[in-house]
């Protein structure tokens, strides 16, 4: 489990396209301190496997299915990277309870900068809408942040200069792509409601 506070910007130093899936070599001193094989990186919101470990770099597979689904088939050697071990038990939850599952990509509409902060809209996929609320928590690339506002196709959020400066999130422009994984807890009482429902109507 990961809370959405990325640890540190990282790059990717090397690319591999294998028959069905893809190699990852990538540079990240302070996540692969004391890293070793079977290890769990957030990178850019999604969870991979550490498969070998060197120096300040580590590599991960990535298979078909999470390429398909997320964004970091559009990464490329030089591509700088959100990276975040998961939380220790009992350590403070910065952000929110994030599992690196992602459960779509949207796209970077624009960008408003301001004295202090900058306001990003970002679209939104139509099967994920009914998970986003005003206020509520998303994870944007692996970053924790609070809804500003939320529309059926698209959504804001404001950006501090510490995100801004530390994260993916103050180099990517209009049209980048972006991974999301909406708050675990709202899906889970999507289901529950929806099975209580279904219990009532068999009762009638």
């Amino acid at each position: 489990m990961f809370t959405g506070i990325v640890e540190e910007l990282g790059e990717i130093t090397a690319v591999e396209t294998l028959d069905d899936a893809c190699r990852f070599r990538l540079r990240g001193p302070v996540v692969t301190e004391g890293a070793k094989h079977g290890d769990s990186i957030a990178v850019n919101g999604v969870c991979l496997t550490v498969v070998e470990h060197q120096g300040d770099e580590f590599t991960a597979d990535v298979m078909a299915e999470t390429l398909n689904r997320s964004s970091l088939g559009a990464l490329a050697v030089g591509s700088r990277v959100n990276l975040e071990r998961p939380t220790a038990v009992g350590s403070r939850l910065g952000g929110h309870i994030v599992q690196g599952h992602v459960d779509g990509t949207g796209e970077i509409l624009g960008r408003e900068p301001s004295q202090h902060w900058e306001i990003v809209t970002i679209s939104l996929p139509a099967d994920l809408s009914r998970y986003v609320v005003e206020k509520g928590s998303i994870t944007v690339d692996g970053i924790s942040l609070t809804v500003v506002d939320a529309a059926d196709d698209h959504f804001t959020v404001s950006l501090i200069p510490t995100t801004l400066a530390l994260t993916t999130l103050g180099i990517k422009q209009p049209g980048d792509p972006v991974n999301l994984e909406v708050d675990v807890i709202a899906k889970y009482v999507e289901r529950m409601l929806g099975a209580r429902a279904t219990g009532e109507e068999a009762t009638r």
